[in-house]
């Protein structure tokens, strides 16, 4: 569905990286025009298992695109590239 976020965020409150993670997505988005959401692994196990310590994790189109840090430049490109160059 074209109305849907292609970005999530995956945190956990209190996470200093989450927080910087977040400023940088946004820098991205004030760029592209993308909207993206936070999911928090509190509470969810199966997140929790799969990206609790690598927190926070960048999702794009539901694919892993980084972890810890968010690579700007990268993600920029990546959601300005045309969809389905692979």
């Amino acid at each position: 569905m074209p109305g849907d976020p292609r970005l999530t965020l995956i945190t956990r409150p209190g996470c200093h990286l989450c927080e910087v993670a977040r400023e940088a997505i946004d820098r991205v988005v004030a760029v592209t025009g993308d909207r993206w959401v936070e999911v928090d692994v509190t509470g969810d196990l199966e997140l929790e298992r799969e990206y609790g310590d690598r927190l926070p994790v960048v999702l794009l189109d539901g694919r892993e695109h980084g972890y810890w840090r968010v690579e700007e430049d990268r993600l920029l490109r990546d959601l300005t590239a045309p969809h389905g160059g692979r």
